[in-house]
């Protein structure tokens, strides 16, 4: 019982597990950003050359 307890204590593959997973939460969040900041402008861009394309017509 001794030394299950010990191996426990000393077992970290949970806590890596957990770290990995913060991680990409970060990575995932920083992506959805700059996604969204990237979105806006293309819908910007591409109503502007829309509009220009029907007063050309």
């Amino acid at each position: 019982m001794n030394t299950l307890v010990k191996r426990f204590v000393k077992d970290e593959s949970g806590a890596t597990a957990i770290e990995y997973g913060l991680i990409a939460a970060g990575i995932s969040v920083a992506i959805i950003a700059v996604v969204n900041s990237l979105g806006s402008g293309l819908k910007t861009t591409f109503s502007t050359v829309s509009s220009k394309l029907n007063t050309a017509q």
